[in-house]
Formats: C-alpha cells, sequence, structure tokens
C-alpha cells in the first residue's frame, strides 16, 4: 500500500505539469495578449534611385505563456510598395496565421528600393507593416530618404565634358577618361561609386570646387552601418597617359586607395594638383604616386591606412599640408604617415629612378603606439635624389629623415589639434585657440595665401600645416 500512496502523492504535480504543458502549446485569444515589437520605426538614410538599400529588420516578440497566432502580417504597400518583406525566412507582402511559440519571436526583415523620378531633391517615401492579433492592430513605420540622381555604369568619358550640380552622380561598374578626354566637374557636385566602381582618369580631370561647394567623392553606401566604413569604393587613378589634372576644394572619402597617380606627366605639368583638398579615412592609403609628379597645398590627408605613399621616384612639391593618423575603430595607425622612396620592385627585380621632393610649412604627425617616425625616407642606387623638409612639424622618436636635407623643422612637439576623440570620431585638426601651439607663425612665407578654410595667411608668418590660426 505504500507505494500507492507514493504514487497519489505525485498525481497533482503529474496533473500540474501537464496543465503548464498543455497551456504552454495551446493559443492565446485574450484581446489582453502581450506582444513586443523591437522598433516601432525604421528608417533608412539616403537611398540612391534604382540602387536599394541595406536591410533592416525587426523582431516580434510572443511575451505570453501560451503560444500566440498572428492573423496577418502586412507590407500595407502591397506590391506597388518599395519595400520588400521577409517573415522568416519568405519574401512576401502578406503572411497569414504566423505562429509565435510561447516566449519566442520571429524576425521580420525589410529592404527598399526607390523608382526614379523627376525629382531633384531628397524625398521621403514611407510605407507601414500591420501586424495583426486577437483583434489588435500594431504598426511598424517604414522611413526611407530617397534622391535621384545621374547613374553611369560602365561609362567612358570622350570629348570635353562638364558635370552641372544638378543631382548626384552615381558610378557603378566603372567610369574612365579617355586618353584625349577632359573632364570639368562643377562646384557642389556629389559622386558616389559601388564597392566595384574605380574613377580612372587617362585623360584630364578639373574639379573646381569651392569652400562653401566642395566636391564629394564617397562610396554609395551612405546608411548608417557603411558611411564612414574605409574601403567603400577603390578610388581616384591617374595612369600613365593622365595629365593637367587639378583638383580644389575636392573631398575624397572612406576610399580604398583615395588618389593612386603613376608614371610621369607626358608634359611639363605635374600630372596631379591638389588645391585645398580633403582625404580622409582610406583603407590603404590616402595618396601613392609611383614614379610621377604631384603639387599639393593647403591639404589634409588624415586617418589612412598609410597617408602617403610615395616610390620609385617623381617629383613633389608639399606645402602646408597637414598629414596626421590617429588610430581608429576601423584602421591602426602601424606606418608612417609620410614614406618617400626612388625605388620599386617591379617583376622580381628593384628598380631606380630620379626623385625630387621639397616640403614646407608642413605638419607630420600620429598618435602614439606603433610608429616612432613619422617620416620614412629611403634611398637605392646613384639616381639623382634630393630630398627638402623646411620648416615642418613631425614626430621623429628615434631619428630625423635620413638622406634628407633638414632646415628649421621642429620635432616631437605635439601640434595640438583643436580636438580629437578617435571613439567620438571627432578629428579637428585646426590648431586650438586656448593654446600657444608650437606651429603658430613657425613657417615661411610661400605663393599660397589661403589655407583650408580659405582664410587668410597674411598675418606676419604663417603657420604650419592647412589651418591657419586666426
Amino acid at each position: 500500500m505504500k507505494k500507492y500512496a507514493i504514487l497519489y502523492s505525485f498525481l497533482p504535480l503529474v496533473f500540474c505539469l501537464l496543465f503548464i504543458s498543455c497551456k504552454k502549446d495551446s493559443f492565446i485569444t485574450s484581446t489582453d495578449a502581450r506582444l513586443s515589437l523591437s522598433a516601432d520605426t525604421l528608417k533608412y538614410d539616403t537611398v540612391f534611385t534604382s540602387t536599394g538599400s541595406v536591410t533592416q529588420s525587426f523582431k516580434i516578440l510572443n511575451d505570453n505563456n501560451q503560444k500566440l497566432r498572428l492573423g496577418r502580417i502586412r507590407l500595407m504597400g502591397g506590391t506597388a510598395s518599395a519595400y520588400k518583406m521577409n517573415v522568416n525566412g519568405t519574401a512576401t507582402i502578406e503572411a497569414n496565421n504566423v505562429e509565435i511559440d510561447a516566449n519566442d519571436s520571429i524576425y521580420v526583415f525589410i529592404s527598399v528600393t526607390i523608382n526614379p523620378n523627376s525629382a531633384n531633391l531628397p524625398f521621403i517615401v514611407a510605407d507601414s507593416i500591420l501586424i495583426n492579433y486577437n483583434g489588435n492592430n500594431r504598426y511598424v513605420q517604414l522611413q526611407a530618404y530617397g534622391q535621384n540622381a545621374n547613374f553611369l555604369r560602365n561609362r567612358v568619358i570622350t570629348g570635353n565634358q562638364v558635370w552641372p550640380n544638378n543631382l548626384p552622380y552615381v558610378i557603378l561598374g566603372s567610369l574612365r577618361i579617355d586618353t584625349t578626354a577632359s573632364l570639368t566637374i562643377s562646384p557642389g557636385c556629389r559622386i558616389y561609386s559601388h564597392a566595384d566602381a574605380p574613377f580612372i582618369v587617362d585623360g584630364t580631370l578639373i574639379i573646381n570646387g569651392t569652400k562653401t561647394d566642395s566636391v564629394v567623392f564617397a562610396g554609395d553606401r551612405l546608411d548608417p552601418d557603411y558611411k564612414d566604413l574605409p574601403a567603400g569604393w577603390p578610388g581616384i587613378y591617374f595612369r600613365g597617359s593622365s595629365k593637367n589634372n587639378v583638383l580644389k576644394y575636392a573631398i575624397i572619402r572612406n576610399a580604398y586607395q583615395a588618389v593612386v597617380t603613376e608614371k610621369p606627366s607626358p608634359n611639363a605639368n605635374p600630372k596631379l594638383v591638389l588645391h585645398q583638398c580633403i582625404i580622409d579615412n582610406a583603407y590603404d592609403a590616402g595618396i601613392i604616386c609611383v614614379n610621377s609628379s604631384l603639387e599639393a597645398d593647403n591639404c589634409l590627408v588624415s586617418n589612412c591606412g598609410s597617408n602617403i605613399s610615395i616610390s620609385y621616384g617623381g617629383n613633389y612639391n608639399l606645402t602646408h599640408c597637414t598629414v596626421a593618423a590617429f588610430s581608429t575603430s576601423y584602421i591602426f595607425h602601424k606606418t608612417p604617415v609620410l614614406s618617400v622612396s626612388n625605388f620599386a620592385n617591379q617583376n622580381g627585380s628593384v628598380v631606380t629612378a630620379t626623385l625630387n621632393a621639397v616640403f614646407r610649412n608642413c605638419i607630420f604627425w600620429g598618435d602614439n603606439g606603433f610608429i616612432d617616425d613619422e617620416i620614412s625616407v629611403s634611398k637605392l642606387g646613384s639616381n639623382t635624389f634630393s630630398v627638402l623638409f623646411e620648416n615642418n612639424l613631425y614626430r621623429a622618436a628615434v631619428a630625423d629623415p635620413g638622406n634628407s636635407v633638414l632646415s628649421g623643422n621642429i620635432k616631437n612637439a605635439y601640434p595640438a589639434f583643436d580636438s580629437i576623440d578617435v571613439y567620438k570620431r571627432i578629428f579637428n585638426f585646426r590648431t586650438t585657440k586656448n593654446a600657444a601651439a608650437p606651429g603658430i607663425n613657425k613657417g615661411i612665407l610661400t605663393a599660397f595665401l589661403k589655407d583650408l578654410d580659405d582664410r587668410n595667411r597674411n598675418n606676419g608668418l604663417p603657420d604650419l600645416g592647412c589651418y591657419e590660426k586666426q
């Protein structure tokens, strides 16, 4: 009898467990059933018409101890909507009788593609998703800022063309300026390249930006997860036949190799001239020069894998430039901000060439950690080799740049940048106004009377770097 007494004593527990199990397997039908959404609005940053965007998602959570049946999940715009919906792996505009286990959840994925129209300015494309259950209706709002654009796929520029500032330019595949062609880009133009779309210059590129209307080059992913990501597009490549390129007030950001110029200029002019330009956040390099020629004044080259790399000789003149790198969550600063050499490895052999380079009134700086000397100068062979550093400020904890002529330079004195916060991605390379920065009035007079902010440099001796303290 004792064993039956034990059995009887467990019966209430067994029935209780069975009841709980049955309850979890049954559906809650009350209008008071609890349902949570991980987001009530999905917002998409600028989406170029016809190119689509990143996919976003939200979760529908059943906060009950019983199963919940959703009568329907509907994309309210239906087949005409710019949005596409996927419910738990199934692409649809409406999903019916969707079951969610007790204390479980499902995902809903949403992407958007905006059709072209005649609008020149950004416009809002809106829709919503209805979630119906037990007589209740909940909504998730969808908002995208759409932008029409000039779409150029695998385009070759011929003749002499001018791009007006009417719509952004989106490059897909590639864009190439032909050998005998020229492209002039008007102030304020925005050029967005896809991840597979290099900007190739075999002819001539002229950029006529201004301080208030800079010409911007960037990748075409502008949603929050990608807009600050380096290597979002290949970069601008000035190849062997290219000549007479002049870029003024151009901002080139988030490329793999922002600016590459190779081989000597076909004429007596520099292959590339950079006036008051910004090159930022390039993954591999900001400027690469291979046996070429470049002049740059009042330019900022910042936070690139290698800020400036010059190899295999050539002719270079940099005046009033700030070249600075701080490690970020995307790029570690582990190479000198300036590397100069007269040689290169080609097909397993070392080749050398004549090098002439002048760096005047510049700042070469990087944060502490991996690099002690921010300037590297290397020489091989017997070719003519002339490198002058005149009135610059640079970090040289171990040694001054070798193989160089040095005059009036300042070593290892922090430039007193206005504000640097790598965690908040704040990089203001102007000189702080509250301290006697070491580069103030330490330059020598040059022909360049305006800084990167287009402010005058004619108050006594100029400051070092691309910004003049006012």
